[in-house]
């Protein structure tokens, strides 16, 4: 009965927050950076190695997705949340269902899970950060 009860309160707030979170995340979009047209397309193509599993209104999410935006990033976001497919990638290939996590495909094919999001946007700024 307890466990009920605490599973609606969360969902509720998801609910209500939820909205307010992605309002705040469109509001406060940093500006990307630019980049020559050479060196954008450089970076575009070795983000065609990357994808970000993620829900959309999880706070580590939007800070990860907000990083990509600063950095000019095109990663493919993949709902783990909504997508039955992404989710069993997801767990199939790191172990769980945590998101935010971005999936790095290596020049050699191999494959790396890098989960949290602190751990992401590091990644993200020492490759691409100009």
């Amino acid at each position: 009965m307890m466990k009920t009860v605490i599973r609606a309160f969360f969902r509720t707030l998801r609910l209500v927050l939820g909205p307010v979170m992605l309002l705040k995340e469109r509001l406060t979009q940093a500006a990307g950076v630019q980049r020559a047209p050479a060196d954008q397309a450089a970076v575009d193509r070795a983000c065609q190695s990357l994808a970000l599993y993620q829900f959309n209104t999880c706070p580590f999410c939007i800070k990860v997705r907000q990083e990509m935006r600063r950095l000019s990033l095109p990663i493919e976001k993949r709902d783990a949340q909504h997508d039955s497919a992404h989710r069993d990638a997801l767990l199939q290939g790191s172990g769980a269902t945590k998101v935010p996590c971005l999936k790095i495909t290596e020049a050699n094919g191999q494959t790396r899970w890098l989960q949290d999001s602190n751990a992401i946007v590091a990644y993200l700024r020492e490759r691409f950060a100009a």
